[in-house]
């Protein structure tokens, strides 16, 4: 058992302060508070920050609300009639927002009152120099400091779009009345997801994306596939295109917007989505006035453990520069305190990095794109298999995807996994482990699976590198 740390505690003295509470912010101040050290948090806005309150959770619960409604009208199974009836909206969000007040009074407001040795202050945080902070006018010291203050929706500098206004993903989640059209800005992962729901809902949805692909961070064959499964739904999508000026009018909003081509579209809708990234919540903190280093987009620069440029000042989560998720947040935290209060001992650890972006069909990823393996020297070796191939998938009547392994030639070792399916997102995990381990593609094709469940998709996929999985009986190992 660690033994608590001695602490320096006096009136507005502590041992550790967190400015942000928010997922990292809560898990550096558990983590600090585990090993006996008194911790004061300060948080301005929701407690729990982006994930619970405007993030995943509210997300998610839209997600599969509107999966079901349309689940209800499409479905393939012969001799089963259903019909989606009405989509009562507004009854959609008031569920969707009472879940998001039972997750934060349960995992947040209920956690923090089980650690004593937390102190809650609500307001934000300015760094008067070394770990010095004021908060509402008081001064608090501390022997070490963590901001963890977030990201919020940025914008890109497009003439008149800050003139007209626009919906972000937060406030697009609040609508509680559905628009008759609504163009995304942004067809990333939060753009795609919000898009997908507003389009189940009934919503003519256009994406207008300004690189040459959809999810541009992704493999380009899950690019590809994913497109074209959103544009069966109905949802048109326009890669290339670059938005030259909004303007806003009685009856809603138009873009102007040049293609790949050259040629100039005109874009009409009642509403406006921008879905275009979010940015570090640095500014105004003083950061840069007590030596903590920017880079170009505000996200405080970290070493390996969690270290900025100030000796006493460390950092976590979606305002630092690491991938903006919330495992990643709260794994930065702790790790974050643990280095704060013991030393610098405990590394960032983002080995084979999952993602998932919960459209439907998913995208599920981890490990290197096949560009990116090729780019990095490997002797590169693919395996793509479609869901055609999967039994699971051929039962459940649904092989929309496919699983795409990238493998290193010369060891054999697994490089990454990319899935697009039905709940991919309940399968990239192994694939995680498997390349965390070490292992090859032979070693996974050998492994054991349960048949008849969407992860034997791996082992057909590292079948596939040497044989044709379509000879193959069900079971074959």
């Amino acid at each position: 058992m660690t033994q608590p740390l001695p602490s320096t505690q006096q009136a507005d003295h502590y041992d550790l302060i967190v400015l942000g509470g928010g997922s990292a912010g809560f898990a550096a101040a558990i983590r600090a508070a585990e090993e006996g050290a008194h911790v004061l948090l300060v948080n301005a806005g929701p407690i729990g920050g982006t994930c619970v309150n405007i993030g995943c959770v509210p997300s998610k619960a839209l997600i599969r609300a509107l999966e079901a409604y349309h689940r209800a009208g499409a479905h393939p199974y012969a001799g089963v009639h259903t019909v989606p009836g009405a989509l009562h909206w507004h009854r959609v969000v008031a569920h969707k927002d009472a879940l998001v007040a039972e997750l934060r009074q349960a995992k947040y407001v209920d956690v923090l009152a089980a650690y004593s040795q937390i102190t809650l202050v609500e307001g934000r945080g300015q760094l008067l120099g070394g770990t010095e902070v004021a908060v509402n006018g008081r001064t608090y010291t501390a022997e070490k400091l963590i901001i963890a203050t977030g990201a919020s929706p940025w914008a890109p500098p497009i003439p008149g779009l800050r003139e007209a206004g626009y919906l972000t993903s937060t406030t697009a989640m609040a609508l509680t009345t559905l628009p008759r059209s609504l163009i995304v800005l942004g067809g990333n992962a939060v753009g795609l997801e919000l898009a997908q729901v507003f389009a189940r809902a009934g919503v003519a949805v256009t994406v207008v994306e300004l690189v040459e692909r959809i999810m541009p961070f992704e493999d380009e064959d899950v690019s590809a596939e994913l497109a074209r499964h959103l544009e069966a739904e109905g949802l048109s999508i326009l890669t290339g295109a670059h938005t030259q000026r909004v303007e806003r009018g009685p009856e809603g909003y138009v873009l102007h917007v040049r293609l790949a081509d050259g040629d100039e579209i005109r874009l009409e809708a009642e509403q406006l989505l921008v879905a275009t990234g979010r940015r570090p919540n640095t500014a105004g903190l003083g950061l840069e006035e007590v030596g903590v280093e920017l880079d170009q987009r505000g996200a405080i620069r970290l070493d390996e453990f969690a270290r900025t440029t100030h000796p006493d000042i460390f950092a976590a989560g979606d305002c630092a520069d690491l991938p903006q998720f919330v495992y990643v947040a709260a794994h930065s935290g702790t790790v974050a305190a643990a280095n704060a209060l013991l030393g610098p001992h405990r590394r960032l650890d983002l080995e084979a990095l999952p993602r998932v972006t919960f459209t439907d069909p998913q995208v599920a990823s981890a490990g290197l794109t096949e560009a990116q393996a090729r780019e990095q020297g490997y002797d590169v070796r693919v395996s793509l298999l479609s869901l055609e191939h999967v039994p699971r998938a051929l039962a459940a009547r649904d092989t929309r995807g496919f699983v795409k392994l990238v493998a290193d030639g010369t060891t054999d070792r697994l490089l990454g996994a990319h899935i697009v399916a039905p709940e991919a997102g309940e399968v990239i995990q192994i694939a995680v482990l498997a390349m965390r381990a070490g292992l090859t593609v032979t070693q996974l094709a050998d492994m054991l699976f349960p048949y008849l469940t969407l992860a034997e998709g791996l082992k057909l996929a590292a079948q596939t590198f040497e044989k044709d999985v379509a000879q193959l009986s069900c079971c074959a190992g």
